[in-house]
């Protein structure tokens, strides 16, 4: 009779366990049904000819093969222009952030730099007020000096705006890297720029990578101050470009628009797929995930 007790008190404490496994599944499974439904639409109608949309319902199944036409036709309306400018912008502005925020936050915690708690709760500062608030002071000092509508402006306003972030972030790794190995490295001759640039930023790639990732999608998905701090076709983002498509071909060519909205969606998309290793690694912010 003991034998036979055991497997069935086994089974009654593993029972509970099997259940929350099949119950987070089925929550998982109808997240992932709300969250490419909207997708699944949204891509039904970019296949539609205007026509063919107006006279249908937006569930309905596609009877043409308009897709490729659609593109074209958002592409040649001003998405191209926009488009280039974000890709622009949100590779030199991460890139640019991200390196130097890694330089202030190796010279507080490595270098040890006088009151650099200091330094970084001034440079931290940054993202403590709403960004709405730099709104009119960005837009007068812009018109002074000169910079306004320009692709230069956009990419010092992007840098700008990523570094505190960034510094917080790399200021966390820093302090997790043992002392020990920049110590072994000063007695075998190298400095502090050697070290930096040959021990710490390599450490620090899955940190970089997932900084890179996360500011490059705030700056291909910012609106607010592509509005105010561009205005023509040349200089604008592609969240700009993309409003203003809606507003002069939404009602004529939804399609095209709906066409236009999943190019735009397709970047960070992407960047996510193909990083998603160091996105993981890089939130642990140890020594480890930086191998």
């Amino acid at each position: 009779m003991t034998s036979l007790a055991a497997p069935a008190a086994a089974g009654d404490w593993q029972q509970p366990g099997i259940v929350r496994r099949n119950l987070g599944l089925v929550a998982a499974a109808i997240l992932a049904i709300f969250w490419i439904a909207p997708i699944v639409i949204l891509s039904l109608n970019a296949f539609k000819t205007p026509n063919e949309f107006l006279m249908t319902s937006n569930l309905a199944w596609p009877a043409s093969f308009n897709i490729f036409a659609n593109i074209q036709h958002a592409w040649a309306k001003g998405l191209s222009g926009g488009f280039i400018n974000s890709l622009i912008y949100g590779i030199v502005g991460s890139v640019g952030a991200v390196i130097l925020a890694s330089f202030a936050a190796y010279g507080i915690v490595r270098l040890k730099l006088p009151q650099g708690l200091f330094w970084f709760l001034l440079i931290y500062s940054g993202t403590i007020w709403p960004f709405q608030m730099y709104l009119i002071p960005l837009f007068n000092a812009y018109l002074q000096t000169g910079i306004y509508d320009s692709k230069l402006g956009m990419i010092l306003f992007y840098i700008t705006i990523c570094i505190p972030f960034c510094t917080f972030v790399m200021r966390g790794f820093f302090l997790t890297v043992p002392w020990e190995i920049q110590e072994a490295a000063y007695v075998d001759g190298a400095n502090s720029w050697t070290v930096f640039w040959k021990i710490m930023f390599p450490m620090a790639r899955a940190p970089i990578i997932l900084l890179s990732l996360i500011q490059f999608t705030w700056i291909w998905n910012d609106l607010l101050f592509g509005l105010v701090l561009s205005k023509s076709p040349g200089v604008r983002p592609v969240m700009v470009a993309l409003v203003g498509m809606q507003g002069v071909y939404g009602a004529q060519d939804a399609p095209s628009v709906i066409a236009a909205t999943l190019i735009c969606s397709a970047p960070t998309l992407l960047l996510f797929l193909f990083l998603q290793r160091y996105f993981v690694r890089g939130l642990t912010l140890g020594v480890s995930g930086g191998r």
